[in-house]
């Protein structure tokens, strides 16, 4: 008999047979082991802060809440599941360039830790909505910095964002420590990139950031309550690309901490994580439905695509390449063979791997696209051909948890008003 992937200690088959296909699973151990690893090397005073984005479902947050975890949110929805995760105010932020007013006016009703404002407009807009509650907002500049350092994948500085206010901006401003009545500046926040898979980029950007911070408050006369450093901590998807090595980033970015801290004892320093934390602990699982050649290709056809990946299209980059993806009912069988692997769109970019190695495919057949903890199913199209939301699992300590219900086609239908357009038009027409 061959032997079958497990994830968390439960074999692939029945978690597969108990919740059905396609899903995504997620080993609730490695997301623990993932926080506790950096928690155990790096600067005893920085804090880590969650970034729902990256997977917004509640028990993941709740889990990692568990192990230390604080919380990053950019959407009313995501700080109602951080509350409901049981992560208190004092340990949420918000941030996103287009906030609501009732987004804000949630912040100041909950009594977050930090806002995190980021453009002269929202600090106006927030500080109306703080007079009229008469309390005073604690906010966090988030800059647009004027550097970039090389290595940082997707970099957020150096160039015109939507994201922040420009350094020079800022620097020019006169009189922003006071302009507000109701406006209390406390931090800066800067976010230089994502996907960094080095670790001297890490580095530089920490060191680069502190300096930014000091010089902003100096400028603006208030204390540096909080530094944000951001983060952007990436995983390896594709080949040739390496994991992080969390010894090595220790070494040489806790001596950068440890000289601010030293200098600045009270201040909160804040790095936020999301794909890091998530992506290791994912597997989207599907099942094959159909197996087909096509001028000398092998297909597996399968009841999940890019309507709940679209990471796997190569969203973000100019190239397509494969997330790492395994048969996973006969995990040990020799590779031998070439298969695309698509799944049930109709849409020729509805392609999860072109070329992948794999035993000989049947149908009836588990498939795994691994590292998928983060922007799976949130991050996709998933009322495309309206198949609607995957199933979600959790398996943690051996034992298997549904932690978000697959859509059903009545679950898409019943969001949908039926009117008599027909009688509608009919009555125009007599008109």
């Amino acid at each position: 008999m061959s032997a079958e992937f497990e994830i968390g200690g439960v074999g692939s088959t029945e978690l597969a047979e108990r919740y059905g296909t396609p899903s995504f699973v997620y080993d609730g151990n490695e997301l623990a082991t993932r926080l506790t690893g950096l928690r155990e090397r790096l600067h005893p005073e920085l804090e880590y802060f969650f970034s729902l984005k990256s997977n917004p479902n509640v028990s993941i947050c709740a889990l990692l809440h568990a192990h230390g975890a604080r919380a990053e949110v950019s959407s009313m929805a995501e700080l109602l599941t951080a509350k409901r995760a049981g992560v208190a105010p004092e340990n949420i932020i918000f941030l996103g360039p287009g906030k609501s007013r009732a987004e804000l006016t949630a912040c100041l009703d909950e009594d977050i830790y930090a806002v995190v404002c980021e453009s002269f407009g929202e600090l106006d807009e927030l500080d109306e909505l703080a007079r009229a509650k008469g309390v005073v907002a604690r906010v966090a500049l988030r800059v647009n910095p004027s550097f970039a350092v090389k290595g940082s994948g997707l970099t957020m500085g150096g160039k015109p964002r939507q994201f922040g206010i420009d350094e020079e901006q800022l620097f020019a401003a006169d009189g922003l420590g006071g302009r507000h009545s109701n406006i209390r500046l406390m931090g800066v926040q800067v976010y230089m990139g994502t996907r960094i898979l080095s670790e001297e980029p890490i580095v530089e950007n920490t060191r680069r950031i502190f300096e930014l911070a000091e010089r902003l408050a100096r400028r603006h006369g208030f204390d540096l309550e909080l530094v944000d450093i951001g983060g952007g901590l990436g995983i390896a998807y594709f080949a040739g690309e390496r994991d992080l090595d969390l010894d090595l980033l220790a070494t040489r970015l806790n001596p950068v901490i440890d000289e601010f801290a030293a200098r600045h004892p009270e201040t909160r320093l804040v790095m936020e994580l999301g794909r890091f934390l998530t992506a290791m602990s994912g597997t989207y699982v599907v099942r094959v439905r159909y197996v087909k050649t096509s001028l000398g290709q092998n297909f597996a056809v399968t009841d999940g695509g890019t309507n709940h990946h679209m990471a796997a299209v190569g969203i973000g980059s100019y190239v397509k390449r494969d997330f790492p993806m395994r048969l996973l009912n006969r995990f040990d069988e020799p590779a031998d063979e070439s298969w695309h692997v698509t799944g049930p769109l109709c849409t020729p970019n509805d392609v999860l791997g072109k070329k992948i190695a794999l035993p000989p495919v049947r149908p009836g057949d588990l498939l795994g696209v691994f590292r998928s903890g983060a922007y799976g199913p949130t991050a996709s199209p998933v009322l495309f051909l309206s198949h609607g939301y995957p199933a979600e699992v959790l398996v943690y300590n051996g034992q298997s948890y549904l932690i978000s219900e697959r859509d059903r086609p009545a679950d898409l239908l019943r969001r949908q008003h039926l009117h008599d357009v027909a009688a509608l038009a009919a009555a125009g027409l007599d008109g």
